[in-house]
């Protein structure tokens, strides 16, 4: 499916980074470059992709020419972060820090990324965006206008590259299974079931054939949108 293709996957070390990373290399994907804040958490498994070592927080002073000397076919803007706390007790700090992460470094990878698929006239941007930039969650302003905030993006940029054959989308997933809801008591898993049609959490797989989806010839005709991968949590 993916034949000769790059692929770029931002955060390729987390869940549902790792499972994008994995379906496209089983579909055939030439070559995967990802991102990691620390090359330790790259596992053995993950031998098949180029990982760069930096931190996305930090990316406005690196050189992107240096560090990415390729174009690609795919850039798929997955990397998160997230510092929970009531609005009233959140620090300037983690509101910014959780902005830049998730939203800022998307500015200057597809500054980077962008200009080599219009020369190419090919490209297929994904981001990977969250149920709470819809529907809100407490103790997640930053992180949820993070992610809001991509969907601006989305429709503004799919108009401007759209001419030159580059499609922008995003997937927008629920509870999806992770390091973090494996930490979850069952109390706490049953309240997140309860209020999910059903009644079960999402795989990272989902989310990755999702994406890949999005990046495929069967999606030609689809930019501008956002995929709502949920379980019918929030029908939007």
């Amino acid at each position: 499916m993916f034949n000769e293709k790059k692929l770029l996957v931002t955060g390729g070390t987390g869940s549902i980074g790792s499972s994008i990373c994995e379906y496209f290399n089983d579909n055939g994907c030439k070559e995967i470059f990802s991102t990691t804040t620390n090359l330790n958490k790259v596992k053995q498994n993950q031998k098949f992709i180029n990982f760069k070592e930096f931190d996305l927080d930090n990316i406005q002073n690196l050189n992107l020419e240096e560090i990415f000397d390729t174009d690609v076919d795919y850039l798929v803007l997955n990397a998160g972060l997230n510092r929970d706390n009531i609005f009233l007790r959140m620090s300037l700090e983690d509101w910014n820090k959780v902005i830049n992460v998730n939203l800022n470094s998307s500015f200057h990878l597809l500054k980077h990324f962008t200009k080599k698929m219009v020369k190419n006239r090919f490209g297929r941007i994904v981001f990977v965006s969250s149920v709470v930039a819809y529907t809100g969650n407490p103790g997640q302003v930053n992180y949820s206008a993070s992610k809001a905030a991509i969907s601006g993006v989305v429709k503004s940029l799919a108009l401007e590259l759209s001419s030159r054959n580059i499609t922008v989308n995003s997937v927008a997933p629920g509870f999806i299974q992770s390091n973090m809801t494996d930490k979850l008591n069952e109390d706490q898993k049953n309240t997140i079931l309860e209020r999910i049609p059903m009644k079960k959490l999402g795989n990272p797989s989902d989310i990755a054939k999702a994406v890949g989806f999005l990046c495929s010839e069967n999606a030609n005709y689809i930019t501008g949108q956002t995929l709502h991968i949920n379980g019918g949590l929030a029908l939007i």
